[in-house]
């Protein structure tokens, strides 16, 4: 069983930069389908980019393409989210995800019933 870990989070202020860590264990190996979301309160889960794990092209959401950038350390297991330029609306819970059915490629995406293993999350809190 995979189990996911995110860390990294904590308040900054306006304009300020946090990068997330999603730790996979035991492993997570090339070929899955891995994406972040976050969920501010009394929101709905936001998807904020998707990546099949191996291909070089990530999926971003709108609201975040051009300061959020995913990377991947597949010795390390852990998926990353680079955040810039944040501002008061980026404050939300962030979680990682996986689909561990690896259905391929074509089925990745920001569609939250894609995915089927959750982290717990980590809180990003951005001041004014």
């Amino acid at each position: 069983q995979v189990e996911l870990a995110e860390s990294g989070g904590g308040s900054v202020q306006t304009g300020g930069s946090l990068r997330l860590s999603c730790a996979a264990s035991p492993y997570i190996l090339n070929n899955y389908c891995m994406g972040w979301f976050r969920q501010a309160p009394g929101a709905e889960r936001e998807a904020l980019v998707s990546i099949y794990i191996g291909r070089p092209t990530p999926y971003y959401a709108d609201s975040v393409k051009g300061r959020f950038t995913i990377s991947q350390d597949i010795a390390k297991s852990t998926l990353y989210l680079e955040m810039s330029n944040l501002k008061p609306e980026d404050t939300a819970v962030y979680s990682c995800a996986a689909d561990l059915a690896r259905r391929g490629p074509a089925l990745c995406s920001l569609n939250p019933g894609t995915y089927n293993t959750w982290g717990q999350g980590t809180q990003v809190t951005v001041s004014s």
